[in-house]
């Protein structure tokens, strides 16, 4: 999955989310995905952006979700933010066994911080033998992760 990484910097581009999250609690927990089995928190590299916002997180799902349904075969992930500043990333596996295990959780995401080590944006800053897609999504303002087999596991990653 290439990321369109120069898109969401520099796009105004705009999404619909459907609505505002709560703060405590997570609603999400039962619709999207089960309660989550594991949690583990990600100490970025990097800060957050002082210009990243709403509008360039859900241009930046937007931008994932479209290169994926653009794609020859079915799409793999459902990639969607929530919360009232779409903060969370959510990642809902579509196919059987591509999120059977946290380990394959992890193997995606390491292909995904492959595919952004490759964007003009990592090249410029240099930082693309040290930085992962995790604090790609840190510099966005992405604060947590869950990702699911939507069925019956989920797995948070907390983003600090």
């Amino acid at each position: 999955m290439v990321l369109a990484l120069a898109v969401l910097v520099s796009s105004g581009a705009m999404a619909q989310d459907d609505g505002a999250d709560e703060d405590s609690g997570d609603r999400h927990v039962g619709y999207y995905y089960p309660e989550p089995s594991s949690e583990e928190t990600y100490y970025a590299r990097a800060q957050t952006l002082p210009d990243a916002d709403r509008t360039q997180r859900l241009a930046f799902v937007t931008v994932l979700a479209t290169q994926q349904l653009a794609a020859p075969y079915s799409p793999g992930l459902a990639v969607f933010a929530k919360g009232e500043d779409a903060e969370k990333l959510i990642m809902v596996a579509l196919k059987d066994e591509l999120f059977d295990s946290v380990y394959r959780m992890r193997g995606v995401l390491a292909m995904m911080t492959a595919s952004a080590r490759t964007t003009d944006l990592f090249r410029t800053y240099q930082v693309q033998d040290i930085f992962t897609f995790f604090d790609l999504l840190k510099l966005m303002g992405f604060e947590k992760v869950t990702l699911t087999d939507g069925r019956d596991l989920a797995h948070v990653v907390y983003l600090e």
